[in-house]
């Protein structure tokens, strides 16, 4: 069962696509950033609340990427027919 949508829309960690499309592994890039697989593994999910800049900046050094590639913002599906 999936979560209900937030009414503001939701964010979308990307970062198991970045991982795939780089050919890395998980494991990798925990050692790199400095946190744990199962962070690492709870980011791939998208299993988290938040994410500190220090985490982030630190992806997006190991990944050479942007945070946009990381974090992807979803509009409420309900956007569309506020905004007309």
């Amino acid at each position: 069962m999936s979560d209900p949508q937030s009414p503001f829309g939701d964010i979308v960690v990307r970062l198991d696509v970045l991982l795939a499309l780089q050919k890395r592994r998980a494991k990798d890039l925990a050692q790199d950033v400095g946190i744990t697989e199962a962070n690492i593994s709870q980011l791939k999910s998208g299993k988290v609340k938040g994410i500190r800049f220090e985490t982030l900046a630190k992806l997006c050094f190991a990944l050479d990427c942007k945070p946009d590639d990381i974090l992807e913002y979803r509009p409420p599906a309900s956007a569309s027919d506020k905004r007309q």
